[in-house]
């Protein structure tokens, strides 16, 4: 039995240099995040920077990634947070070294290569799917509302808009004549500071203006279809169609019609819990939780999602494997249930799309009798899909979808903080939305490494 207590020697000094990957076990999810971005071609990243000129030489891209990546992995996306912790942090001096990056670098990083970091998405899909995950032959496509980094309360009806946007000019354009009568043709001072946020405002009080005009533009146009719809299924049967014929297109904002200024590239979403400000994030799961594609919209439903998530994931996952591949069954909730949809199945994915809300699609293969006998010929689209989800192969499909895909929300929103997004814009935010899902499969790749090496067998990347 030991007589004494064991007691650290802060000022000892080391004999030889330390070597940073004995700081933590081989097990450690830093060595995994280190050893995938090693991988990884970056050269996309890396043409972006000027080196070898005067000045001070840019951090190299590979850290700056593999720093993101353990952050987001972690639920720390706050820039200072992240500038403190690479101080701190025993896995981000790992990952750093001496070079600690200021705050400004890692948020001006992530903003510059937000559109890069599907090539970092589609590397790490590689590695999962060479360790043996990702299978295939069951996918579940959902979508789930992330919060914007801007307020409800901060949305403005195109007619306030146009007010404020009035006022902005008006006051710019009464500085300009108070200057010009002080100064005459020499330069006067700078812009007051004051003017030059309102700048920034009018900018994307602007932006909020343009996308308003740009929705009432789509509505416009998508009326305009229903009536040459109309008006050429009369022509063909030379009879007019009973009921109230669709009003003429109008192209005008509606003065109440409501944008963003803060990030008016989000809109107003509905989730179980309220309504947010926000994007309609995407994710094509497979059955052992891997993302094979991701996506983030600014449409509040699901259902123009669904060709693209299902081409999105094709494309991925032939750009790792250099081959054609088939999804199998995609499974899908009634959010993204249309006829147009259901026509859209390949021989590369099968569509098991519910037809209803997902309790009564629930109560519906609970109760209602298995279909016998071959298939009519006469159903309806919607019919034809009812009936292959009532088949004890389509209930068997479809009990999987909530148990497959919906996790996966859980644990990137809760252990990721991917709930709200802590950039703005579309592209910024698609971004962010890529790098929680890239994080996410990691880990998934992380826990199937330990699993392996308690085994007894040694995970590799290849």
């Amino acid at each position: 039995m030991a007589t004494f207590f064991r007691k650290p020697d802060r000022r000892q000094r080391f004999l030889l240099p330390v070597d940073m990957q004995d700081w933590l076990p081989e097990s450690d999810f830093v060595h995994l995040v280190l050893d995938a971005v090693e991988q990884m071609d970056l050269s996309g990243f890396e043409a972006e920077y000027r080196t070898g000129g005067a000045g001070q030489a840019p951090f190299a891209p590979a850290m700056m990634l593999a720093v993101l990546i353990y952050a987001y992995a972690n639920g720390h996306r706050s820039s200072r947070k992240v500038e403190r912790l690479c101080w701190r942090d025993v896995g981000f001096r790992m990952i750093v070294g001496d070079h600690v990056p200021d705050h400004s670098v890692i948020a001006r990083f992530r903003r510059r290569h937000a559109e890069r970091v599907q090539v970092v998405f589609v590397a790490v899909l590689r590695l999962c799917r060479a360790a043996g995950l990702g299978r295939l032959g069951v996918v579940a496509l959902d979508g789930t509302k992330v919060a914007a980094n801007a307020a409800l309360a901060a949305n403005r009806t195109a007619k306030t808009i146009d007010q404020e946007v009035a006022a902005i000019l008006g006051e710019a354009e009464a500085t300009d004549a108070a200057e010009d009568a002080l100064h005459g043709e020499l330069r006067g001072d700078e812009l007051p500071a004051e003017l030059r946020r309102r700048d920034d405002r009018l900018a994307r009080l602007l932006a909020a203006k343009e996308r308003l005009a740009r929705e009432a533009t789509e509505r416009a146009a998508a009326q305009q279809a229903k009536v040459d719809a109309r008006a050429a299924e009369e022509a063909a049967t030379g009879q007019r169609k009973r009921g109230r014929k669709p009003t003429p297109p109008s192209a005008e904002v509606d003065p109440q019609a409501k944008a963003n200024p803060t990030d008016p590239d989000s809109g107003i979403m509905k989730t179980a819990k309220g309504w947010v400000q926000g994007y309609n994030a995407q994710a094509m799961v497979t059955e052992d939780q891997i993302i094979i594609a991701g996506a983030l919209a600014q449409d509040a439903n699901d259902v123009q999602q669904l060709d693209p998530m299902v081409t999105a994931a094709l494309v991925n996952l032939e750009m790792v494997s250099g081959e054609e591949v088939e999804l199998g069954a995609v499974l899908a909730d009634a959010g993204y249930w249309s006829e147009a949809n259901a026509e859209t199945e390949t021989a590369e994915a099968e569509l098991l799309i519910a037809t209803r809300k997902d309790h009564r699609q629930q109560a519906a293969l609970r109760d209602l009798p298995p279909p016998r006998g071959r298939m009519p010929s006469d159903l309806t689209p919607r019919q034809r899909m009812e009936r292959k989800l009532l088949t004890k192969r389509g209930r068997d499909l479809y009990r999987r979808r909530g148990q497959t895909v919906e996790p996966v929300f859980g644990q990137m929103k809760e252990t990721q903080g991917a709930g709200r997004l802590m950039v703005r814009g579309l592209t910024a935010c698609a971004g962010e939305w890529t790098l929680h899902c890239v994080a996410h499969n990691l880990k998934k790749l992380h826990a199937h490494c330990v699993r392996r090496s308690a085994n007894g067998r040694r995970p590799t990347l290849h």
